[in-house]
């Protein structure tokens, strides 16, 4: 327990020891990374476990990457627990190479916090709707040229 307590208090001394316009960059790299492969290996796992009849893996990602934007954006927001850098590295980071599912449900619920119920709505719904039709008319492109 002594040796990972000395390597995060190393890694914090020398990540705190850079400048703020190079280690917000950098947290969101060496978060993207990991949320990337976490991805790609959950998938595999999943398609391996539950079969490919239906996107499991996109499904359980989806859905983990809300419950851990929730849990991230409280804890940095509202409780004020934990680091601006270290939010950097998990929320947009970590999560935005994992999934942007977790922040189009920030984004929403935000919108609806805020008493924008309206534009909650449509963002929401807009998004969906509008995601599949974007791809389908790139598809249709693609296949014109």
């Amino acid at each position: 327990m002594n040796i990972f307590h000395d390597l995060i208090s190393d890694l914090y001394r020398i990540f705190s020891n850079i400048s703020p316009s190079v280690r917000s960059p950098l947290a969101v790299c060496l978060g993207a990374i990991p949320g990337a492969l976490s991805r790609y290996y959950l998938t595999i796992l999943l398609n391996k476990w539950l079969g490919t009849d239906f996107p499991y893996g996109t499904f359980f990602i989806n859905i983990t990457g809300a419950l851990i934007m929730g849990f991230v954006f409280t804890l940095a927001v509202e409780r004020s627990l934990i680091s601006a850098e270290l939010r950097l590295l998990i929320a947009t980071g970590f999560l935005g190479s994992y999934t942007t599912f977790s922040t189009y449900a920030l984004d929403s619920s935000l919108l609806w916090r805020s008493g924008s119920l309206i534009s909650g709505s449509f963002y929401w719904l807009g998004s969906s709707i509008l995601g599949v039709i974007g791809l389908e008319l790139g598809s249709f492109l693609a296949r014109k040229l």
